[in-house]
C-alpha cells in the first residue's frame, strides 16, 4: 500500500485524539479559536480543532472554599487582634471569569483580606465579638459587589476566630467576672426580699391564730428529736422577754435602795429636852452602831457558853 496513506491515517487518527475532549457535569470550556473567544462549551464530549487552532480553558462551576489568612487589624477602640475568615464563592459565568481577570482566585482571595482589615478596622472590639453574623453580612455584600464584574457570585463569608492579646483576655475575664458578681448579688438581694415578704405574710398569718404559733413550736421540737440528738433545746416563749425585764427592773432598784444610807426620822431627832439634838447625818452614822450592838452580844454569849 501506498506509505502516504498510512502517513495521513496516523495524522487524522492523532488530530482526531488531540481534538476531543470530555468535560465534567461541573464543568465548562472556553474555547479560543485562533486567539479570539468562542461561546463556551460543555459539558460532556466536545470537539476542538486539531493542530493548535482551537485551545480551551477550563472552568469549575463548583463553590470553592477560601481560607482567609489572619489579618493584623486595629479596631476603631485601638485594638490590636488577629482576624481570620473562610470565603464561598462560585463562578457563575465561566467567560467573564477568564477575560476580565488574569487569575480571579488569587484576586478573589486578595479582595477578601483587604475587606476583611477594612470592615473590622471600622468596629469596636466589643461589636466584633457579640455581632459577627452583621460582620458577616457586610464582607459578604462587599467581596460579591467587587468580584461581580468578574462573573464571580459569593455565596457567604465567615469570620472564624478572632485572636486577643492576653492583656485583653485577662481584662474580658476580669470584667465578665465583676459582672456574675453583680448579678449574684442581685439575685441574693432579691430572694432576701422575697424571704423577708413571706416572713411578714406568715407573722400576720400566725399573729391572728397564737395556737398555730404553738403548733409551730411543737413541730420543731418534734423535728429536732427525730435526729437523735441527746440534747433538745426548749426555747422561752416570747412573751415572757417583757416579764423577765420587769423583774430585772425591780431587783436592781433593790440593790440601789439596799446601798443607800437609811433615811432618819425627824421626830427622833426631836428626842427630850436635856437630850443632844444630833442632826440628820450624825443620827446616820450611829444606825450602823447600833446595829453591830446585837452581833457583839451574840458572840460573848457563845463564848461564855
Amino acid at each position: 500500500m501506498d506509505p502516504l496513506f498510512f502517513i495521513l491515517a496516523g495524522a487524522g487518527a492523532l488530530a482526531l485524539a488531540t481534538s476531543l475532549r470530555i468535560l465534567k457535569e461541573y464543568e465548562r470550556a472556553v474555547v479560543f479559536r485562533l486567539g479570539r473567544a468562542r461561546p463556551t462549551r460543555g459539558p460532556g464530549l466536545i470537539f476542538l480543532v486539531p493542530f493548535g487552532v482551537e485551545r480551551m480553558e477550563r472552568v469549575s462551576l463548583r463553590i470553592i472554599a477560601m481560607d482567609i489568612p489572619p489579618q493584623d487589624v486595629i479596631t476603631r477602640d485601638n485594638v490590636s487582634v488577629k482576624v481570620n475568615a473562610v470565603l464561598y464563592f462560585r463562578v457563575a459565568n465561566p467567560r467573564r471569569a477568564i477575560l476580565e481577570i488574569e487569575d480571579f482566585l488569587f484576586a478573589t482571595s486578595q479582595l477578601a483580606q483587604t475587606t476583611l482589615r477594612s470592615v473590622i478596622g471600622q468596629a469596636e472590639l466589643d461589636e466584633v465579638l457579640a455581632e459577627r453574623e452583621k460582620f458577616n453580612q457586610i464582607l459578604r455584600d462587599i467581596i460579591d459587589q467587587g468580584t461581580d464584574a468578574w462573573g464571580i457570585d459569593v455565596t457567604g463569608v465567615e469570620v472564624k476566630d478572632v485572636d486577643l492579646p492576653n492583656e485583653m483576655k485577662r481584662a474580658i475575664a476580669r470584667q465578665a467576672e465583676a459582672e456574675r458578681e453583680r448579678r449574684a448579688k442581685v439575685i441574693n438581694a432579691q430572694g432576701e426580699l422575697q424571704a423577708a415578704s413571706n416572713l411578714r405574710d406568715a407573722a400576720r398569718q400566725l399573729s391572728q391564730y397564737p395556737a398555730s404559733l404553738q403548733l409551730r413550736f411543737l413541730q420543731t421540737a418534734t423535728e429536732i428529736a427525730a435526729e437523735n440528738n441527746s440534747t433538745t433545746l426548749f426555747p422561752l416563749p416570747v412573751e415572757l422577754g417583757p416579764m423577765m425585764g420587769l423583774f430585772k427592773g425591780l431587783a436592781t432598784a433593790a440593790d440601789e435602795g439596799s446601798a443607800a444610807p437609811a433615811p432618819v426620822d425627824e421626830r427622833v431627832l426631836e428626842g427630850s429636852e436635856g437630850a443632844p439634838q444630833l442632826t440628820g447625818a450624825e443620827a446616820a452614822e450611829d444606825v450602823p452602831e447600833a446595829a453591830d450592838e446585837p452581833q457583839s452580844v451574840a458572840r460573848e454569849r457563845d463564848a461564855a457558853g
